[in-house]
């Protein structure tokens, strides 16, 4: 496919939630489908755009002459925080209420190029799940749509559930304390493929007591849309989550699973596309030096993804567990992980810490997990980071934040084996056991030996004959190369 010559290149504009977690899987997917022969646009909002140029350089998103980046507004008013994480439920209010008219713009934009600058016309949108406005310009113009849900399956099917909790009378809650009650320990017994289920572990939108709260209906309406697109795929393998995934084949159209995603682009040969990176933050690549220099297994890495925040008594909290676990950590600390604050650590922590522990403000998190010095990850369970561990043979400790990342821990430590969760209030001593029984007990090697059994799938998912590589192939052939409906 790679020498079709331009007239005859399908065109695939690919289009991420704006939020880091969401753009970098994305890229994984338009680097795949520019290898395999698609001409690429990379849609990212105006804001974030330039904080890539900030991050990454200002030739960082000049592209090629056959994967391009674009910007459509985000319909927010302009930040007046540099480099901060912007607020979610306000962008998911703000793309789904604005962005349409831009980004249909911008298609009918790139189509009347292709008559005058060769490039082709667009002929797929790959989209993200929650960014489902798209669906409406792609119908416009008459090519098919992928949407493309950065969530894992169970994430996915714990969204798709909101419907029947809120007519069976389980959410909104009936005030604050059903939160503490103990009502949240009810276990739900009848989704499709989940067992022993939770109230607690489905995507936590649900944990609030306002009947017109804008993630609720944010996440109603996205699900009931997604029955549109052409096919759903996820960054996920078959073998994983198999029995959710059977489950939601009988409930939409076409799933698919794509993943490891960033397994199946570390095998693409070196092209000009391994230089195009997605990091909002500028990393520090001096913790992988740090990391040479540690033995095998003996490290903890800590990060809370991009979007996760806490008090500054959770940071202290967290701190002193670490400190009094003796073990050996990198710790990542965004500068705005602390909520309305710096994140400031006590200085007795550092002097206490100094030897045998690094702070860096952001970092190659792939890189850092498959480090032979890396032993464990203190982790907020979103999926890329859950994903990501699992491809590494990397045990975790859970401390889930919002949405999904409930449903992650709860597999993560109930069903694949391979976590443990620090539930309720941050305590010092809590973290320092579970600190130590991660890297040195006898559940830390329980957890590690059955995360080096999912790296194995995971591999075998993405190699030439796996289901994810195949799966890849199916799609593009069955969905993406479909010829335009004019």
């Amino acid at each position: 496919m790679g020498s079709i010559d331009m007239i005859q290149k399908p065109h695939a504009v690919c289009i991420p939630y704006p939020a880091q977690g969401h753009i970098n899987p994305m890229l994984n997917l338009a680097k795949l489908l520019h290898h395999r022969g698609f001409h690429v646009t990379f849609v990212n909002t105006e804001y974030n755009h330039s904080r890539l140029l900030r991050s990454r350089g200002p030739s960082s998103l000049d592209g090629l002459p056959s994967f391009r980046f674009r910007t459509i507004p985000d319909g927010l008013p302009p930040s007046d925080v540099a480099d901060a994480t912007q607020d979610i439920p306000a962008l998911c209010q703000s793309t789904s209420k604005f962005c349409l008219p831009y980004f249909r713009d911008l298609l009918e934009r790139l189509n009347e190029e292709s008559t005058t600058s060769g490039s082709p016309p667009v002929s797929c949108v790959v989209s993200d799940g929650v960014m489902s406005f798209t669906l409406d310009a792609a119908e416009a113009i008459g090519v098919p749509e992928v949407l493309f849900w950065t969530t894992s399956a169970c994430g996915f099917m714990g969204y798709v559930q909101y419907r029947n909790l809120i007519d069976k009378g389980l959410t909104p809650l009936k005030d604050a304390s059903y939160l503490t009650n103990g009502y949240l320990d009810t276990i739900i017994d009848w989704i499709p493929g989940m067992r022993n289920i939770q109230l607690r572990d489905l995507p936590s939108f649900i944990q609030t007591t306002d009947p017109d709260d804008l993630m609720i209906h944010f996440v109603l309406r996205e699900t009931e849309r997604a029955k549109r697109a052409s096919a759903i795929v996820f960054n996920t393998f078959d073998r994983l989550e198999h029995e959710v995934l059977d489950a939601l084949k009988a409930m939409f159209p076409s799933i698919c699973t794509l993943g490891p995603l960033h397994l199946l682009t570390e095998q693409l040969p070196d092209d000009d596309t391994k230089s195009i990176g997605s990091n909002l933050w500028k990393e520090d690549l001096g913790c992988l030096e740090w990391l040479d220099s540690k033995p095998p297994g003996s490290v903890v890495y800590v990060n809370f993804g991009s979007i996760t925040v806490m008090s500054p008594t959770q940071l202290v909290e967290f701190a002193w567990g670490l400190a009094n676990s003796c073990q050996t950590f990198l710790w990542v600390i965004r500068p705005d992980l602390v909520v309305g604050d710096m994140a400031i650590l006590p200085s007795e922590f550092s002097a206490a810490t100094r030897e045998r522990s690094l702070l860096a403000s952001w970092c190659p998190q792939e890189r850092v997990l498959n480090h032979p010095a890396v032993g464990g990850f203190l982790t907020h369970s979103g999926w890329n980071s859950t994903i990501e561990s699992i491809t590494a043979g990397v045990p975790v400790l859970c401390w889930p934040f919002f949405a999904e990342q409930q449903t992650n821990c709860r597999y993560s430590c109930e069903e694949w084996g391979i976590g443990m969760e620090i539930d309720g209030d941050v305590k010092r001593d809590k973290v320092e056991r579970q600190v130590k029984e991660l890297m040195e007990g006898e559940r830390g090697k329980e957890m590690k030996r059955k995360a080096m059994e999912w790296q194995q799938m995971a591999r075998e998912a993405t190699r030439p004959s796996g289901s994810s590589y195949l799966n890849l192939d199916e799609v593009m052939d069955k969905v993406l190369l479909l010829p335009r409906r004019d």
